[in-house]
């Protein structure tokens, strides 16, 4: 037995029907409203993955200018640039003209104050005499030295900027002297 369909239920025939029935265009529709989703993913991902690769890369900035000093019994002003140049070194591929980089030596005395003994700084202002200095309790140990490694750098996504603008990844590093008491520190900076 066949089926017939009544006039009123049949298909609507011309271009308006030939339209609804037609199956040709639902890949290019589905493709349009999930492309913008897709490329946005795709687009974050890059910028996440780009600021942890920075993020870890100013921790070993810090790393490594905090043990060059560390490991030495003084350091003089031309080798305190060589300090600096090295440490900058580590951020290849990425610009280094707004990373801000800080040493410095502080001693501890036996009523745990904090007094900064040298400080040198590269794209900042290094720490004077006055300043103070907090550092965490679990190294606050009295009639010793520290070498506090500082750095900053700024990081702008280059796709995401219009929403987050820069972000700002600092990293900061104590430091025991290796082979003395404490490291002598350049004449000027």
């Amino acid at each position: 037995m066949r089926w017939r369909l009544s006039p009123s239920r049949a298909q609507p025939t011309g271009l308006l029907g030939r339209f609804r029935r037609s199956r040709s265009g639902v890949s290019a529709v589905e493709f349009a409203l999930i492309a913008p989703i897709m490329i946005l993913l795709y687009l974050g991902g890059y910028e996440l993955t780009e600021a942890v690769t920075i993020s870890r890369k100013v921790t070993h900035v810090t790393s490594v200018l905090g043990d060059l000093v560390a490991q030495t019994e003084s350091v003089s002003t031309s080798e305190m640039g060589d300090v600096f140049t090295a440490a900058e070194a580590v951020m290849n591929p990425y610009p280094t003209s707004a990373m801000t980089l800080r040493i410095s030596l502080v001693s501890i005395d036996e009523d745990s104050d904090v007094t900064v003994e040298w400080s040198c700084a590269r794209n900042t202002t290094a720490l004077g005499g006055n300043d103070t200095i907090v550092i965490p309790a679990d190294i606050n140990v009295a009639n010793t030295e520290l070498v506090i490694a500082e750095v900053h750098y700024p990081y702008t996504p280059p796709f995401g900027q219009v929403v987050t603008g820069d972000i700002d990844l600092t990293d900061t590093f104590y430091l025991r002297p290796r082979f003395a008491a404490g490291v002598t520190g350049p004449d000027a900076c």
